[in-house]
């Protein structure tokens, strides 16, 4: 443990502005000489109290109610004062600076909170594991109700159970192949007797039940970044005022008209969908300096995209300059595009145009809002969602991404399973590996970089 996290330290916990209530919030070792420096008097543990909060001169700051925490049983495992107080800015700030005043005679190191600070003392204080710890700035950032109530429950620990439970399987399999190479010179082939090849085969078969609950968990955070593409007047504005169910985009007849980015986030069942609406896509002389910028930073949004929505003009298509542009708009998506990144292709102006369905595409009309269902349902396929199973738990990309390092390890552990003893050092070193990825999820084996940044994208007073 680092020595700036045996500071005590203090900070705002509610949100800045002006509100109704305020909280001041106090955690560190031996938090009563603070207390009774600051009310001339002691405080129940865990039992509010209203009384004055008086500055220095004795006159009161504000009146509101107190509350003490004596260690262990509090957030961060530490004695913790809270004051709430009315929540005006000012009011707050002042609480801050009696508290800083009073500790230097009597709380020596009294500080103002790091980002993070307080989730991060519950975590190395063993209250929670990292797993919640993030689940607290998730339920907090939470877009969605779907993300909201899964982030309530990794923060009740379901997340981590399931890795834990996980890590339980391990454990045991690891025990069976050290003892295997502990005692070679035994008859009992200790792995063949406890069906070391069934306990591998159901650990990887639970693990794909996790990766998959966890992929749509950190779906459900993050989201998917859709980028409107396609030439000028073909109906991207029109079609982001749609999806958005509100007129956030200028629309006209004029080409050029966008000419620069417009994003709203939306929802369709839960999972919150970054709709990008950009500049029209086209070269030529009459193109002026400002919409090129605006071409160029459309062409830096669809590289970014997880899926682009190349829309074409249903009442254009028979146009032959038209379709060689579109042409030449489709080769540089293909060229432009990360491998894996879905292009959709859908034929807009379907209330102006008599033109047959477009093989591979959707058809649709921007203005009447036809087709935009099928739309919605054509996002959520190609972003994997599946529809959420009660219980679904929140989860990031590191989650995602260490999860499957346990897969890739297991499957090397399972080819030197069948190798027998020829490859059991090796098998051994695989499972640790595997175990290793599992704790960084929930932080029982993570580096302290890997903590900074996490713990430091969190508000003040959590």
């Amino acid at each position: 443990m680092l020595a700036r996290h045996q500071d005590p330290i203090v900070a705002v916990a509610t949100a800045p502005g002006r509100g109704a209530v305020g909280i001041v919030r106090v955690s560190g070792k031996q938090l009563q000489p603070l207390v009774k420096a600051l009310f001339a008097r002691e405080l129940k543990a865990r039992e509010a109290t209203y009384l004055a909060f008086p500055d220095a001169d004795g006159s009161p700051i504000d009146h509101g109610l107190a509350l003490y925490f004596a260690a262990p049983h509090s957030f961060t495992g530490e004695d913790v004062l809270e004051l709430q107080a009315h929540g005006g800015p000012v009011v707050l700030q002042l609480l801050v600076a009696r508290c800083l005043e009073l500790a230097k005679t009597c709380l020596p190191g009294l500080r103002v909170a790091e980002p993070g600070e307080f989730s991060e003392r519950a975590f190395l204080n063993d209250k929670i594991d990292l797993a919640q710890a993030e689940a607290i700035a998730d339920l907090i950032d939470a877009s969605t109700e779907a993300a909201a109530r899964s982030a309530s429950r990794s923060l009740a620990g379901e997340f981590s159970r399931e890795v834990h439970t996980l890590r339980d399987a391990l454990t045991h399999l690891r025990m069976l192949v050290e003892a295997t190479l502990d005692f070679p010179e035994e008859e009992i082939d200790f792995l063949q007797k406890a069906d070391a090849q069934g306990q591998l085969s159901r650990l990887r078969q639970q693990l794909q039940q996790v990766m998959q609950r966890a992929r749509q968990g950190a779906l459900l955070r993050e989201g998917i970044k859709v980028v409107i593409a396609g030439q000028p007047n073909a109906g991207k504005s029109s079609l982001l005022n749609a999806l958005a169910g509100a007129e956030l985009a200028i629309v006209t007849p004029i080409a050029g008209t966008t000419r620069d980015v417009v994003q709203q986030t939306i929802q369709i069942e839960g999972v919150p969908l970054h709709i990008i609406d950009t500049a029209g896509l086209r070269e030529g002389e009459d193109v002026d300096q400002v919409e090129k910028i605006g071409i160029e930073r459309a062409w830096g949004q669809i590289e970014q995209a997880d899926a682009v929505l190349f829309l074409h003009d249903l009442t254009r298509v028979t146009s032959p300059d038209y379709k060689q542009a579109d042409a030449d708009i489709a080769h540089t998506l293909q060229q432009r595009l990360p491998a894996g990144v879905p292009v959709i292709d859908l034929w807009n102006k379907a209330d102006a145009a008599s033109m047959p369905s477009q093989a591979g595409g959707l058809v649709l009309s921007a203005k009447t809002r036809e087709g935009l269902e099928a739309l919605r349902q054509r996002l959520l396929h190609e972003a994997g969602w599946q529809q959420a199973p009660e219980g679904l738990f929140i989860a990031r990309e590191r989650h995602v991404q260490a999860l499957q390092r346990v897969n890739e390890h297991l499957a090397l552990a399972d080819e030197h399973l069948q190798a027998q003893a020829q490859s059991l050092d090796l098998l051994a070193e695989e499972l640790r590996q595997a175990q290793n990825a599992l704790g960084e999820i929930t932080g029982e084996f993570s580096a302290d970089d890997l903590l900074g940044v996490i713990f430091s994208k969190f508000c003040i007073g959590k």
